[in-house]
């Protein structure tokens, strides 16, 4: 008998809303418990936590960044099985912390955010689920991130197609692979992953190419046991580690250093030196100098272009028939699935809900020429509202920025309720002058400004992703915001 489908709404209030269960909404939700506020909800639209680490299980998925980096300074997971960790292990990590922590009775699954909006009578926010529950909370933080938009490219029909498609990022259990005739568009981060495992279990495997990336190599070798009992018992050798990952990716991060860059386009091309076809090889060269685009690590991506089942096709694809896609110079291959390794809309952050501010101010006409926040994290007429991984704050380790933006948003509840705020916004003179400056620092960043196609640029060309600074000058400036640069509303006296 199918579950009976829930048909009472809720409608609750609390002290704090979270959107996302995620590394932000899990890092948020440990920082309001240890300060001892407990009134609070996070809103998760998938099934379980995890955010990104939950949807992205397709084959080959891991992580780039170091794994013994890659978890809270709060809670250091000392034995990760390798330097760079599967799906696998990282969503295990983010369950364990929401379950260790103690946040799994605050956190709401299958609760999709359909809106949220500032009610200025009350002082307040007002989220709406998809399901028609209401949450209501002075106090709103959103950590929905960059990745959780599917992004899918307008190709002619698409539609039409008779086999099975999916994106990377919605990993179809249910189709077999096996001896099938696969066709890969997209050949960045995930392509780089997923697709040396599947060509070893496809009869073909066709791979849609738009620009090729700096795909360069890593030191992946599983530790020995020995390894993982040192780290287990000696937390001053992770703690080592962890400050060599550091100060190696701090100076790396900003792009700055012409000998850096050319050192990592070296490695590249070593790299890609194991491609035997020299056709093939000159089309996986990138034409445009590392860093313009998200790097990539791999060691097994390239060698994969040396199987004979694999086709790298640089055209650009015309239309999409029934029986698969059909490329500029007219030519049909054949396929029986078309896989899409296209990313997400990276440049939507929160206003991939529906977001209104005071006054009726709607976030996505506010960025309509693109996302921006001051230091990510507050909008002007959207008071009390706090966002983790906002725009321009992409660098370095994720982790490491959430926690200087969780530390944030805590000193600013901390003045909310101790000076009895009715709320508090960011000027708009203070937001208008920092992101000025912020663009005037990308610019300063050759390698982000030279021709090339990536997630960091909305629609009208601004780069709206990334932070051009290291990640300890993000965590220096943070915490020294003046508290003038604010706007406090004192709540009315009786």
């Amino acid at each position: 008998m199918a579950p009976s489908r829930r048909t009472e709404k809720r409608m609750t209030r609390h002290d704090y809303l979270i959107i996302g269960a995620g590394p932000g909404g899990i890092c948020a939700g440990v920082k309001l418990k240890e300060s001892g506020r407990e009134d609070f909800v996070i809103l998760e639209k998938a099934g379980g936590v995890g955010g990104t680490w939950y949807h992205n299980h397709y084959p080959g998925a891991e992580c780039d960044v170091p794994s013994h980096f890659y978890s809270f300074s709060f809670d250091i997971r000392a034995d990760w099985a390798k330097p760079f960790a599967t799906q696998a292990a990282i969503l295990d990590y983010f369950e364990e912390c929401a379950e260790k922590h103690g946040l799994m009775p605050h956190i709401r699954l299958d609760s999709a955010v359909a809106s949220a909006a500032w009610d200025d009578d009350e002082a307040l926010w007002r989220v709406t689920t998809q399901d028609g529950d209401v949450y209501e909370a002075p106090i709103l933080l959103s950590a929905v991130g960059m990745f959780n938009e599917l992004y899918y490219p307008e190709i002619a029909g698409l539609d039409s197609f008779a086999g099975a498609t999916f994106h990377s990022a919605c990993w179809r259990e249910d189709v077999d692979l096996t001896g099938r005739r696969v066709g890969v568009i997209g050949s960045a981060a995930s392509a780089v992953q997923f697709v040396p495992q599947i060509a070893k279990q496809v009869s073909r495997l066709d791979l849609y190419q738009r620009t090729a990336n700096w795909v360069l190599s890593k030191a992946d070798d599983p530790f020995s046991e020995e390894q993982l009992e040192q780290f287990r018992s000696q937390p001053d050798i992770v703690a080592a580690i962890r400050d060599e990952i550091f100060q190696t990716v701090e100076p790396v991060i900003t792009f700055d250093s012409d000998e850096l860059i050319r050192e990592a386009e070296q490695d590249g091309l070593r790299n890609l030196s194991v491609v035997t076809d020299s056709e093939v090889r000159a089309k996986l060269t990138p034409a445009h100098p590392y860093g313009c685009k998200r790097p990539l690590l791999s060691n097994d991506y390239y060698p994969t272009f040396n199987r004979a089942n694999v086709e790298l096709i640089s055209e650009s694809i015309d239309h999409i028939e029934p029986k698969g896609i059909v490329t500029s110079d007219g030519r049909l291959r054949e396929i029986d699935t078309m896989i899409f390794a296209t990313g997400f809309e990276t440049t939507r952050f929160l206003s991939a809900i529906d977001v209104t501010g005071g006054r009726g101010r709607k976030l996505d006409e506010l960025w309509s020429d693109g996302a921006q926040a001051f230091f990510g994290m507050m909008v002007p007429g959207f008071p009390n509202l706090f966002m983790m991984y906002g725009p321009n704050t992409n660098n370095g380790s994720i982790l490491h920025m959430i926690e200087s933006q969780v530390a944030f948003t805590l000193r600013q509840i901390e003045r909310i309720e101790s000076e009895g705020l009715v709320s508090l916004d960011v000027r708009q003179d203070v937001c208008d002058e920092y992101n000025e400056a912020i663009q005037k620092d990308i610019d300063q960043v050759e390698v982000w400004n030279a021709d090339c196609l990536g997630y960091y640029r909305s629609g009208t060309g601004r780069i709206v992703t990334q932070w051009p600074h290291n990640m300890t000058e993000y965590r220096k400036r943070t915490k020294a915001i003046d508290r003038d640069a604010f706007v406090a509303t004192p709540r009315a006296r009786a």
